[in-house]
């Protein structure tokens, strides 16, 4: 029996380009949903928070800890996947999956599927064109987060349909959209909260999915990077996919709370994510990935100078490297990691020799191995791997 031809990973195994900066994301507006808490009067708020968009606000209130270190490395582990709305990373004995069943698990959004899902049919009323005129947008867009503020704060005699609807639109311009805070919504999806009950119950995990693929897919992990959509439920995801890891670095919340996005209050920090997540993987399973280390090899050594300062400065021995060469005053003591100088596209770090190896993970810092995968992510891999 001819044997699977597995896909590869995408970068190298211990190559996995070290985060520059942590990862930007424009979801979560502090002042967004302050203002939303303050323009609703209190039954109004309950309201909003108790129907099926409320899963965001209740979210904001637990003021979740983002750790972008950890899902920035969940994401180099990735595998080249050929399923544009599928992610595949590689930690453990198997990779675990994040697709749309993932996302309407943890959310418990509605999952119902419609044609024309971004671009739905909604007429342009009198009434419409009102709110469009009292909120102070132009009826062919959709209100920006910054727009959306402003009528928050002149809204406490407008009607009751009028300050829901301007809540309606917080949670869709401030989670499901989530793009910068100036940028206009999409007008075709905004103009169904004239129709309130139609906007709850709109398949918006679908639309909250699709935005953050797609802007995930476009971005490059060897630089700093900024993400479009809601991109705290990855970090949710890895905390369920690796129980072990959720349990140590999650601040599980007692009592198992529904729908699983808000079972974990998250973590801050800068903890060893990459070593609580670099372990033994399968042995049939090439380290070589699709986007190899590209950087010139490069050997970092410390000298100390003889002279009265006793600074140290840091001689960079290159393959192949251009002949202009410099030399980097550092502190007292040398750093384990120095920026260098690197071509465009290559991964912006370097290693000395008291570090771990670029080559490969120490085996030394492999210490636990999460296998406590669901049925569903085997299954999802088994029908990749065939196709």
């Amino acid at each position: 029996m001819d044997s699977l031809e597995l896909p590869k990973r995408i970068f190298t195994l211990g190559e996995e380009p070290f985060p520059i900066k942590s990862i930007a994301y424009h979801t979560d507006d502090s002042k967004l949903f302050s203002a939303v808490r303050d323009a609703l009067h209190d039954d109004e708020y309950e309201e909003l928070k108790e129907s099926r968009l409320g899963v965001f606000l209740k979210f904001k209130e637990m003021d979740f800890g983002w750790a972008s270190r950890l899902v920035h490395y969940m994401l180099c582990f990735q595998l080249n996947i050929k399923k544009k709305y599928e992610l595949w990373s590689l930690v453990g004995a198997d990779p675990v999956r994040f697709s749309l069943i993932e996302f309407e698990q943890l959310t418990g959004l509605n999952s119902e599927y419609i044609e024309h899902l971004e671009n739905p049919r909604c007429e342009v009323t009198n009434e419409m064109a009102s709110f469009w005129e009292r909120i102070g947008v132009s009826v062919d867009v959709g209100p920006s987060s910054e727009q959306i503020i402003r009528a928050l704060k002149r809204c406490q005699e407008r009607s009751r349909d009028d300050r829901m609807r301007l809540g309606y639109l917080a949670i869709f311009s401030g989670f499901i959209e989530g793009r910068k805070y100036s940028s206009a919504t999409r007008a075709s999806l905004a103009r169904l909260v004239m129709d309130l009950e139609r906007f709850e119950n709109y398949p918006w995990w679908r639309v909250a999915f699709k935005v953050l693929m797609d802007s995930l897919r476009a971005k490059n992990f060897t630089k700093s990077y900024t993400v479009d959509g809601f991109i705290q439920v990855l970090q949710v995801w890895i905390y369920h996919a690796l129980p072990e890891l959720g349990a140590n670095y999650g601040n599980p919340l007692p009592n198992r709370p529904s729908p699983p996005l808000l079972a974990f209050k998250g973590g801050k920090g800068r903890k060893c994510f990459k070593d609580a997540i670099s372990i033994q993987t399968m042995n049939c399973w090439e380290d070589e990935g699709i986007y190899p280390w590209t950087n010139p090899k490069t050997h970092v050594v410390y000298v100390k100078e003889e002279s009265s300062a006793k600074s140290l400065v840091v001689r960079e021995e290159d393959i192949e490297r251009p002949s202009k060469r410099a030399r980097i005053e550092a502190p007292a003591e040398p750093r384990s990691e120095d920026i260098l100088d690197y071509p465009s596209g290559a991964i912006p770090y370097a290693r000395s020799e008291a570090s771990i190896p670029v080559s490969g993970v120490d085996k030394a810092y492999i210490e636990k191995c999460f296998k406590d995968l669901t049925d569903v992510m085997r299954d999802g891999l088994g029908r990749v791997l065939r196709r």
